[in-house]
């Protein structure tokens, strides 16, 4: 089992991000099943987890807590400090600490649970069906042996991207934490214009979604700069070159920069909050 060996791992939450965890460290054989743990306070979401992947549940996050080896932290940010409290002092044993909790720093963990091999994780939507890009950084205390465990198990969500400075964690937040809403914003824009002209709305979201999804391979495939590959389906005097230059002068790049900004220092923000309420 590699990085896993002998190792129980144990999941405080069990929601769309931890479920999506667990099922990615299974499908790839990554640990034994029997090895994993989630703590959650509702049963039937606990039940729905044993009967789907054989893992064990509990409603404890102490039993949890005491049984692993490295802690999962998947819940809600509004419910963080309520959930680390009773595990202050008592998480020690834990090998690292992985949160997948937006906006809480690294030192508050630290200080919450007095454990400093922590690991703070920037997951994004698409890590539900394993297509996710997740960045994230830790503690110098996280020593190399956990740092493949904390690349293993982000790497169960798809692409993982450690930095070493916590402040780029506020910064992917806004591009791939928050990136997929306005890729969604896009799709549906172009929907619509698909609609306005004539098509059906299934239609106009197949011809969309095939579109995007083929642009996005090919991008990848190919290794170009997306100016390159934008001027080679443009011609000049044609129908590309008309649709972009009506995007161009309704500042479409400008509008996604400063959303993009606007999310940044939104991630900021909330961030600072969370050290002033310590």
């Amino acid at each position: 089992m590699g990085v896993f060996k002998d190792t129980t791992i144990g999941f405080i939450g069990g929601g769309v991000m931890g479920t999506a965890m667990i099922g990615g460290l299974l499908s790839k054989d990554l640990i034994p099943r029997e090895n994993i743990v989630v703590a959650d306070p509702y049963m039937e979401q606990g039940e729905k987890l044993v009967n789907k992947y054989g893992i064990r549940y509990t409603q404890d996050n102490m039993e949890a807590c005491r049984e692993a080896d490295i802690l999962v932290l998947s819940v809600k940010p509004q419910v963080m400090d309520r959930v680390m409290a009773p595990m202050r002092g008592r998480v020690d044993h834990v090998g690292l600490v992985l949160s997948i909790v937006a906006s809480i720093k690294m030192q508050t963990m630290v200080s919450a649970l007095l454990n400093s091999r922590v690991v703070r994780s920037m997951p994004n939507t698409p890590a539900q069906i394993g297509q996710g890009m997740t960045v994230w950084c830790a503690t110098h205390e996280v020593m190399e042996r956990q740092h493949q465990q904390a690349a293993a198990l982000l790497g169960a969500l798809g692409e993982q991207l450690y930095v070493d400075d916590e402040r780029l964690l506020d910064m992917a937040t806004a591009l791939n934490g928050s990136g997929p809403g306005f890729v969604f914003l896009f799709m549906e824009a172009m929907i619509d214009a698909g609609v306005r002209m004539g098509f059906s709305h299934r239609d106009a979201s197949r011809l969309v979604l095939q579109t995007l999804r083929g642009s996005i391979n090919f991008a990848a495939e190919s290794g170009e700069h997306p100016a390159i590959l934008r001027n080679q389906v443009t011609s000049p005097g044609g129908t590309t070159a008309a649709g972009l230059y009506e995007l161009e002068k309704m500042n479409l790049r400008t509008a996604v920069a400063e959303g993009i900004w606007a999310a940044y220092q939104r991630a900021v923000s909330l961030g600072n909050r969370d050290v002033d309420e310590k």
